[in-house]
């Protein structure tokens, strides 16, 4: 289940607020019991399995024909 963050504006708590993603956007009461919530953005690293570099790219540049025309 997707954790959602979210700072009150009348006290400055920042909270962690678990639901499924249909209840999303629906307002989070604090823990001190504001109702005056914002729903903060976050960020994800999202990492392979593999643990080493990531293939290299193949010569020759790609582009729009693969490399011929050298963009």
């Amino acid at each position: 289940m997707p954790r959602y963050e979210f700072r009150c504006r009348a006290c400055g708590d920042t909270f962690e607020v678990n639901r499924p993603m249909v209840e999303s956007s629906s307002p989070a009461t604090c823990p001190q019991g504001h109702d005056d919530t914002v729903k903060l953005l976050s960020t994800v690293a999202v990492t392979g399995r593999g643990g080493g570099a990531a293939a290299p790219a193949p010569a020759g540049g790609g582009g729009c024909c693969g490399g011929a025309c050298g963009c």
